[in-house]
């Protein structure tokens, strides 16, 4: 089978990647890095590096950046998105095609592919996200799909409910499990090596990215999320990965930016990659933030999260995580609240690490995709 991977930044691509490379080994099938986004931007990190530093040819690029975080530049970037896709579907055709989350510019790419009957497999569907217009992203990727890749039994009811097909939707758990089970993290002195960051330290790592929903409100709490920090930043190192290319996401990242070069306890980092990123929560003390990470990976160990506003209003919450208002004292409160309390040992609900298995099976025990 001739396989196509569409991957638009380094959040994406980390969460692949077990199932990449097992597609990869097998010769079963042809897979083919379909790379864009934010993958070919300088100003975030120009990822594509690191998937072809996993020793993978990406052989296809599609430049589809918006010029900036505005609404209209990020309506235009899924134009953009969708223009370059209905060429590329064209002349590129595939036996089935992997879409994963729900990102706009995934959406471009899923939403061309359409008229061409492309045959999509979406991993990742059936969460709900109320905080982020990627919410109605990700189930309209969702219904012009073939097959729909769920991580919980939960999700799953929800993704039949949208596409009315119970024989296409299959609970296989997170791809983010098979990386925490397989994969060999950094110890302390690996990852301050690799990455001049003290991890034997008391550290918060913290991600916070635009809500979409309501975005006006983003700077407001920016300011309350940093506020907070510093206040932070006299007892622990803060370690800030920055946000997506979302509206507003450029003003965060310039806050974050700001708020860097002024405190020498806070270490900014644009992409960790997914080994350097798992390494790094597996050594904090705690995230603060309200990236889906915090759900997923953070169960596994398990990790105490502060999850901050309501992007990720919707998901499923473990017995780790402590939800929060995007405000300074609230934050404080609860960060307190978590070193007074014994962390759960055990919280996670997303599968053995074997859901890149069951996805290959899927297709190996069918005989025509259509």
């Amino acid at each position: 089978m001739k396989i196509g991977i569409l991957t638009s930044s380094r959040a994406d691509f980390g969460i692949y990647l077990p199932l990449v490379k097992k597609l990869f080994q097998d010769d079963c099938f042809q897979p083919e890095i379909i790379a864009f986004g934010t993958h070919l931007s300088t100003k975030f990190g120009m990822t594509i590096n690191e998937i072809e530093n996993e020793g993978f040819i990406v052989k296809h690029k599609l430049k589809t950046l918006p010029k900036d975080d505005s609404p209209l530049s990020i309506s235009l970037a899924i134009s953009k998105t969708t223009a370059a896709f209905s060429e590329f579907w064209k002349i590129n055709t595939f036996d089935l095609v992997f879409a994963l989350g729900d990102r706009y510019e995934m959406l471009g790419a899923v939403l061309a592919g359409s008229p061409f009957n492309v045959t999509f497999a979406h991993i990742h569907a059936g969460e709900t996200t109320l905080g982020a217009i990627d919410n109605a992203y990700r189930h309209s990727i969702s219904l012009m799909s073939k097959y729909l890749f769920v991580t919980t039994e939960e999700y799953r009811n929800r993704a039949i409910e949208i596409i009315q097909r119970p024989n296409d939707v299959f609970n296989v758990g997170a791809l983010s499990i098979d990386n925490l089970i397989n994969e060999k993290l950094f110890s302390i002195s690996e990852f301050k090596e690799k990455f001049e960051i003290d991890l034997s330290r008391p550290t918060i790592l913290t991600t916070f990215h635009p809500e979409t929903v309501g975005f006006d409100k983003n700077e407001v709490y920016i300011n309350e999320l940093l506020s907070a920090l510093k206040v932070l930043s006299s007892k622990y190192q803060v370690v800030i990965t920055m946000p997506n290319s979302d509206t507003e996401g450029l003003m965060i990242r310039e806050k974050n930016e700001e708020f860097g070069s002024q405190n020498e306890n806070v270490k900014l980092v644009e992409s960790f990659g997914m080994k350097g990123y798992l390494s790094c929560m597996k050594h904090c003390s705690m995230l603060i933030g309200n990236t889906s990470s915090g759900f997923v990976e953070a169960a596994f160990f398990p990790k105490w999260v502060i999850n901050i506003g309501a992007r990720q209003e919707g998901r499923f919450v473990s017995a780790n995580i402590l939800n929060s208002l995007v405000e300074k004292n609230e934050i404080l409160m609860n960060v307190n609240k978590i070193i007074t309390m014994e962390l759960p040992s055990s919280c996670n609900v997303y599968g053995d690490g074997k859901a890149s298995d069951r996805i290959i099976e899927v297709f190996k025990g069918t005989a025509t995709i259509s």
